[in-house]
């Protein structure tokens, strides 16, 4: 079983048992999160689509912890005048793992 959901104004398919890394929450490690905004359901033979969400629908995640994205670097160069500034930056993500589908 399956399920769209949107999240953070992304819109993501999930499955049960999946880790997947979220925008970064301030939440403690072992704690669930609910996400209500269940857009499409799809299972074995049917699919569930909602307008814009399916009623009743919610998947439930647990938090595993937080990571840290790949380093971006940034560079800055002004033609002419031997400024540059080189700064990196990582992004902080929260991994969880989706628990349960119910609908």
């Amino acid at each position: 079983m399956y399920a769209i959901i949107a999240d953070g104004g992304r819109q993501l398919k999930v499955e049960e048992g999946q880790e997947l890394d979220l925008a970064y929450r301030d939440v403690a490690k072992g704690e669930k999160l609910t996400f209500d905004r269940v857009l499409a359901i799809g299972g074995t033979d049917d699919v569930k689509l909602g307008s814009p969400t399916v009623e009743g629908a919610s998947v439930v995640a647990e938090i595993v912890g937080t990571t840290q994205g790949e380093k971006i670097s940034v560079q800055k160069i002004r033609r002419r005048k031997n400024s540059r500034r080189r700064t990196g930056h990582r992004a902080m993500f929260t991994r969880v793992k989706i628990a349960e589908i119910s609908c």
